[in-house]
This record gives C-alpha cells, sequence and structure tokens, in this order.
C-alpha cells in the first residue's frame, strides 16, 4: 500500500484533467489557466519534489512534455485538434514523464475513437461521418501542406459534430494511472 504522499502527484494531475475535460464539454476548449500552470508545476515538482529531484528530474519532465506536445501536435497542425489539447497531454508529461504520457496518450486515442463512434451513432449520422473521415483521409494523404490542411479543416469546423477531445485525455489518462494502481 502507497501513501499519500508518495501518490499525490498522480491525485494533482487526475483532479486537474477532470476540471479539464469539464471544462473542455461544456466550452470545447481547455484554457490555458489551467495548462500552463500544470506544464510549470510540473517542471517544479519534477526538479525539487520527485524522487529523482534536480538536473534528472528536470531532464524527465521536460522529456515528458516533449512527449506530450509530439504526439499530437500532427492533428493540431492540420486542424484536427485544438491547441488546449495539445497543452493538456503536455501538462501530463511534465508531471508523469514520458513513459506514462505515451500510454496515456495510447489509451486516450482509443476511449477518443470509441466516444466519436458513439457519437456517430447517436446523432444516426453514420454514412454522412463515414464519407467525411474518408475526405479527411484523402485530403491528408494528397495534401502535403499542413497550413492547406488547416485551412480546409477550419471552413469544415462549422459543419462538424465536435468531439472535446479533452475528455478523451482524461477518461484515458486516469484509466490508465488506474489499471496500474498509480493512485493508491
Amino acid at each position: 500500500m502507497f501513501e499519500f504522499s508518495e501518490t499525490w502527484p498522480v491525485w494533482f494531475v487526475t483532479i486537474t484533467l477532470v476540471v479539464a475535460a469539464v471544462i473542455d464539454g461544456l466550452q470545447l476548449k481547455v484554457p490555458n489557466w489551467i495548462t500552463y500552470p500544470m506544464i510549470l508545476s510540473g517542471w517544479v515538482y519534477s526538479t525539487a519534489f520527485s524522487p529523482y529531484a534536480g538536473w534528472e528530474g528536470l531532464g524527465y519532465s521536460l522529456l515528458g512534455t516533449a512527449v506530450g506536445l509530439a504526439l499530437l501536435l500532427p492533428a493540431y497542425a492540420i486542424g484536427g485538434m485544438g491547441a488546449g489539447d495539445v497543452k493538456l497531454l503536455a501538462g501530463v508529461g511534465a508531471w508523469m514523464w514520458p513513459t506514462v504520457t505515451f500510454y496515456a496518450f495510447a489509451v486516450s486515442t482509443i476511449v477518443g475513437a470509441v466516444i466519436a463512434i458513439g457519437m456517430v451513432l447517436w446523432t444516426k449520422s453514420w454514412d454522412k461521418h463515414r464519407n467525411q473521415f474518408w475526405s479527411i483521409a484523402n485530403e491528408i494523404m494528397t495534401i502535403k501542406d499542413p497550413e492547406k490542411l488547416a485551412e480546409i479543416a477550419a471552413e469544415r469546423k462549422p459543419r462538424m459534430f465536435l468531439l472535446p477531445y479533452g475528455i478523451p485525455i482524461a477518461i484515458g489518462s486516469i484509466g490508465y494511472f488506474a489499471w496500474h494502481g498509480m493512485q493508491l
């Protein structure tokens, strides 16, 4: 059994993810007042208080931040995701470091796919979204310019049923933490 003094960082990230997911669900935006302090406080924690405090902890935290950014930046670059979602996963990386961030992202991707399919089925718009999916996939394969892809995505955005991706990030990350007993 772990002491709370050992698991409080996971609980901090868990609570932050829940707050971010609720706001994203209501406003379709993860605000900077959550993401930037999450990232910065992760760097401070890792440098001053983590089991690897000092340069080693900071290095793990910076690498985790970079992994969080790198995993979602491509989707953001082509207009498929908001900047707040990218910074939220970077915040997970700042606190939880690279390996946990990668696996939390993987679970979040599965959760996001399940939610997206559920949303499409719920709205009975399978044909519309299937056609949009293949259109977007074709654009990604044929148009190599991320700026052009982002322009096309911005034009299409008002007609799309949007998934606030902070929700899958929260569910997937917290689910990963729980599965591995990190909150105990």
